[in-house]
């Protein structure tokens, strides 16, 4: 399955980023949280779509993925990187870091590690493999996180009259969401 960014790497630089532009220490622990929330939100909004190729694993101390752990375990890391994501995948992650980037680590980790895959995972070996559809099945469900609706609300304008306007992206060929064709 194809992923919508390159790597990893490049949506934990975005938390990385984002963190310092807001004078806020990123604790390794708490990146690996807002990883597996990116990663699990993102297949929830997006039909299953894969945010990033990663693969998370059920670690005592919660969902992590090993090689972006060990590359941010002493700092920021020396990585050639994309760092410019496209407005879509953007906008998602400022919709995480919005909702859950002013949470502390322990309570990132608490959520995170209560999620029914967390825990299948967990049961089934230490360190096993998180899948990607055990994980939106556990975010679909609302467990024990935020509903989606919470967490990536749909771009509301206002047209010029005032008039609420939902801005959708545009795919070729298809007709709007009211059926008439502009």
């Amino acid at each position: 399955m194809a992923a919508e960014v390159n790597n990893a790497f490049d949506v934990a630089f975005f938390f990385a980023d984002t963190a310092l532009a807001e004078n806020e220490y990123l604790q390794p622990q708490k990146l690996q949280g807002l990883l597996f929330l990116s990663q699990a939100y993102f297949a929830v909004a997006f039909e299953g779509r894969k945010l990033m190729p990663a693969v998370f694993v059920a670690d005592e101390r919660g969902p992590l993925e090993p090689n972006v752990y060990i590359a941010f375990s002493k700092g920021r890391p020396t990585l050639d990187a994309d760092l410019f994501l496209s407005s879509e995948v953007e906008g998602f992650l400022d919709a995480i870091w919005r909702r859950f980037g002013h949470m502390g680590t322990d309570k990132i980790t608490s959520m995170t590690k209560e999620t029914s895959a967390y825990s299948k995972a967990r049961n089934r070996a230490h360190r096993a493999e998180i899948p990607l559809d055990e994980m939106r099945l556990s975010f679909i469900r609302a467990e024990k996180t935020p509903g989606v609706g919470q967490v990536v609300k749909p771009k509301l304008y206002r047209t010029q009259s005032g008039k609420n306007v939902t801005v959708q992206r545009w795919v070729p060929g298809t007709k709007p969401a009211n059926g008439n064709p502009e």
